[in-house]
């Protein structure tokens, strides 16, 4: 076995804040899966491809995902509703979203996931280039950062086309530039991430808020917002001089739309978190993998580590698979994860969550498969 080059482009950390980088996301083809090897398939490998081999595993257990989970096709479906209704004519704003969940539930994986679907599919109908020969870019994404003010928002609109203008000019220089960015490139959705950043009630969060209901009502785009909390800090209301709290225009033109962590309360529950587990084990590439490996043997174990939350579980999983390979274990078992570290927040409800399970008060276990194991 020779291991083949791999196909897919290598991406730098700045994909999502540039044009270009957002392109290739969306058309790079399918990462192809490693070719899974037997030990001594594996031990017959010469120096030069075993390395190669192994480089080729690590970076597909790193990008494992994004798995078709009931909460991400559930936004999608949403995505798709609001984005594609607010196609009216130039004189109607159109109606922005909001997706607020906590850290570590995948919102903004699942965003881009649409994203990039929505952009091949806008590509596909239309043409990389509009009548006018511009480059068509259907999407647009930017990064808040913390005390971002108007100016430098817009300078980041300006930096993800490229725009010759983006170093020099005024705030509102920059936001007519980045207008017509819009406008020539046909962008149609303008994703917002990390919008928990913005600090609503200082200056600068003042400016940006008003800045995004101008871009709501000049620019034809979908504002999609990301972030966390965005209720409670002000994202649906404006303070005003006086002190008291109204409820703002946004409001009224924004859809909020959340995910939630993976629950075990029910059957219909535990049969997604098993169906979630078994497609995991589909994509892991380890010589002694076995079907059942994480939807039999781990099931209570990962819930426990992860506490239900896809962005923990997805973490861990990589992090296994990289140990696994790397010390030769090759497969996954409690006691290789036991030594894998996880964030804080799921260590923290680890120990609860073990005692419920310990005193058999939760379970992952569908109920005709607890029964069987029982019997």
């Amino acid at each position: 076995m020779t291991p083949k080059k791999p196909e897919v482009p290598r991406l730098d950390n700045l994909t999502l804040s540039r044009k270009e980088g957002l392109g290739a996301m969306a058309q790079a083809p399918p990462r192809k899966r490693p070719e899974l090897l037997t030990l001594k398939q594996k031990a017959d490998l010469g120096e030069a491809a075993l390395l190669e081999y192994e480089q080729e595993r690590s970076v597909w257990h790193a990008n494992i995902g994004p798995l078709g989970t009931p909460q991400l096709k559930a936004l999608h479906e949403d995505l798709w509703d609001i984005v594609t209704s607010n196609q009216q004519d130039g004189d109607k704003a159109k109606g922005a979203v909001a997706v607020d969940a906590h850290p570590g539930l995948g919102k903004t994986t699942a965003v881009l996931n649409f994203a990039l679907k929505y952009h091949r599919q806008v590509i596909a109908r239309e043409g990389a280039f509009t009548a006018a020969g511009h480059e068509r870019w259907p999407v647009c994404r930017v990064g808040l950062t913390s005390n971002i003010g108007m100016k430098e928002f817009n300078r980041s609109l300006l930096e993800f086309y490229a725009h010759p203008g983006r170093t020099t000019g005024t705030a509102t220089l920059f936001a007519r530039r980045a207008l017509d960015c819009v406008l020539e490139c046909e962008t149609r959705v303008l994703i917002i991430d990390d919008l928990h950043f913005l600090k609503w009630q200082d200056k600068n969060g003042t400016e940006v808020s008003n800045h995004f209901k101008y871009i709501a009502n000049e620019f034809p785009v979908t504002l999609i917002f990301i972030g966390v909390d965005l209720g409670n800090r002000g994202l649906y209301s404006e303070a005003h001089a006086l002190g008291n709290i109204t409820l703002a225009q946004t409001a009224r033109r924004t859809t909020p739309l959340t995910m939630e962590a993976f629950t075990v309360t029910n059957n219909k529950q535990r049969m997604e978190w098993r169906k979630l587990l078994l497609g995991l084990e589909k994509r892991i590439v380890l010589c002694q993998a076995f079907p059942g490996m994480l939807a039999d043997e781990l099931s209570d174990y990962l819930y426990i580590r992860s506490s239900g939350h896809i962005g923990s579980l997805m973490t861990l999983i990589n992090r296994g698979c990289q140990r696994a390979a790397r010390t030769g274990t090759e497969l996954l078992d409690q006691d290789l994860l036991d030594q894998v570290k996880l964030d804080v927040a799921a260590e923290r409800a680890r120990k609860a969550l073990a005692e419920k399970f310990a005193r058999r008060t939760m379970t992952t276990k569908p109920r005709s498969r607890a029964t069987k194991t029982v019997a």
